[in-house]
């Protein structure tokens, strides 16, 4: 056989052979596999480890629960204020604003007396309008005294300007030690202090302050007046004045109709509240208990 077609059969037969190689070698590999699959596994498995969950933050402590009966308290509260008279809480908002003697807003009133002044058009066009209420025009809302003074040089700057007194009222507002101030300017001598049915303060001014002569005080002390009325009227009739009494008409009418006798006064019995007591106003509760003189302008 020639040379060249031996070549050509050795070259197809290797290549046969190196294809069956290749299958065999795929064989056995599927069998070894599954041969691995059915085998049961005769390595200790491992207990699974679980990793521990990250601490995760507390949570802050929540707020305490408002109780029913206190927040129904509080509503029932509200209620009543809102639909009182409008005096009443007018009454409210000018005793806050007497005891704080702070500009405050409409919500701050409403969060210390329940007064709604934003929703309210007649609560606030009384305020705007009171004279012992001062509104800024935007928002805030301050006590206004009669006079605004706010310490004891100003108060003896303001008692000396009224040279005929001042009632007591008048300034006992201006703000809440007034009265402490009043008595240390009546022990220092810078005013005089006067009790009655209105206690008046009177200027204690410097410069009216006189010497007089020991002699002149001596000639004072030395007069004698009359004992009798009619001998006092006749002096001021002598010296141009004309005198109030007129004891010689009074006596004259005493000898004819007798001595009047002074009435005597008769104690009213106070009575209670019964079962006959009317009483009106019951809708307008602690309306006229005011402090001051706060009831003259609600």
């Amino acid at each position: 056989m020639p040379d060249g077609p031996r070549l050509v059969i050795r070259i197809v037969a290797r290549g046969s052979l190196n294809r069956f190689k290749l299958q065999q070698e795929r064989c056995q590999a599927s069998l070894s596999s599954i041969a691995a699959a059915r085998a049961p596994s005769s390595a200790p498995t491992k207990p699974q480890q679980y990793a521990p969950r990250p601490a995760t933050a507390r949570p802050s402590a929540p707020a305490p629960a408002v109780r029913f009966s206190d927040d129904t308290a509080r509503l029932q509260k509200m209620h009543a204020v809102r639909n009182s008279a409008v005096g009443l809480q007018i009454k409210a908002v000018i005793e806050l604003l007497y005891r704080t003697r702070k500009a405050l807003t409409a919500k701050q009133i409403n969060d210390a007396t329940y007064v709604d002044i934003a929703g309210n058009s007649a609560v606030f066009e009384s305020l705007r309008n009171n004279p012992k209420v001062h509104f800024d025009g935007r928002c805030l809302f301050s006590y206004k005294p009669t006079h605004g003074v706010t310490g004891k040089d100003e108060l003896l700057a303001l008692i000396r300007r009224f040279c005929d007194g001042i009632t007591v009222k008048e300034v006992e507002d201006a703000y809440p030690s007034v009265l402490d101030d009043l008595q240390a300017l009546k022990s220092s001598g810078d005013i005089y202090l006067l009790s009655g049915e209105q206690d008046i303060v009177f200027p204690n001014d410097p410069r009216s302050r006189l010497e007089l002569d020991i002699e002149l005080k001596k000639l004072f002390y030395e007069i004698k007046l009359p004992k009798d009325m009619l001998d006092i009227e006749k002096d001021l009739r002598r010296n141009g004045e004309k005198p109030v009494t007129d004891t010689a008409k009074r006596r004259a009418a005493a000898r004819i109709f007798g001595k009047p006798s002074k009435p005597k006064k008769s104690r009213k019995k106070q009575r209670g509240l019964t079962s006959r007591t009317r009483i009106t106003n019951v809708h307008l509760p602690g309306l006229f208990d005011l402090p001051m003189d706060t009831k003259d302008f609600i």
